[in-house]
């Protein structure tokens, strides 16, 4: 299962961050992703219908792969799996989060930024990791000197990536996927602009092809 959602979010290449503060937003913004070519979706436990969120858009939208971000505790990761996350992402590295995705056969993705990071994450058995915030700490000349003395690592950055930067990233050879939020931006959810959406993730695969 794990090695099987690696590989969709390898085909999918963009990973929307999405926070959802009104849970009534979830199912309108997974079909303005999907309208835009997008068929993956980050949704944020940074707000209190967070898990809500992502049960709905789970249950809802099979087609789509829908995973838990910012995950930073045990407690967080067994919500995250009983509401039917694909996969697990976090903003840092959490031994416990990896134990409970490991005996869940759920992905997790922790965010890294130092070898010493990336190593806690090769000791649990991980081969692809979060680069985050990827534009804060040097993002693509990390990434190739990160890759240096870990061949055997890929990274989905994540943190300032944009339109204009997005392609760069890929370039690496060491990215499976870019996460980002420039097409899900909160004044636009909130807005319930979802057209825009709609364009700004129309955009993003146009570029990334």
């Amino acid at each position: 299962m794990i090695e099987e959602t690696l590989k969709r979010i390898e085909q999918l290449k963009i990973v929307p961050v999405v926070k959802i503060d009104d849970l009534a937003d979830t199912l309108p913004l997974m079909e303005a992703l999907k309208k835009g070519g997008i068929l993956s979706a980050e949704i944020t436990f940074r707000t209190a219908c967070g898990p809500d969120a992502l049960a709905l858009a789970a249950k809802n939208c099979p087609d789509m792969l829908i995973g838990a971000g910012t995950v930073i505790n045990k407690e967080q990761a067994e919500k995250a799996v009983s509401c039917g996350a694909a996969f697990v992402v976090g903003p840092g590295f959490s031994k416990e989060v990896a134990e409970v995705c490991r005996e869940a056969g759920v992905l997790y993705l922790p965010g890294t930024v130092t070898p010493t990071e990336v190593m806690a994450a090769i000791a649990e058995g991980l081969k692809v990791v979060k680069f985050f915030p990827a534009e804060n700490y040097g993002g693509v000349k990390t990434i190739k000197a990160l890759a240096g003395p870990f061949p055997g690592i890929k990274f989905m950055p994540t943190g300032g990536i944009s339109a204009e930067n997005i392609k760069s990233y890929f370039e690496t050879g060491k990215v499976i996927a870019c996460g980002g939020s420039w097409m899900v931006k909160d004044s636009l959810v909130k807005a319930k602009e979802f057209d825009k959406i709609t364009a700004l993730s129309k955009e993003a695969m146009e570029v990334i092809k």
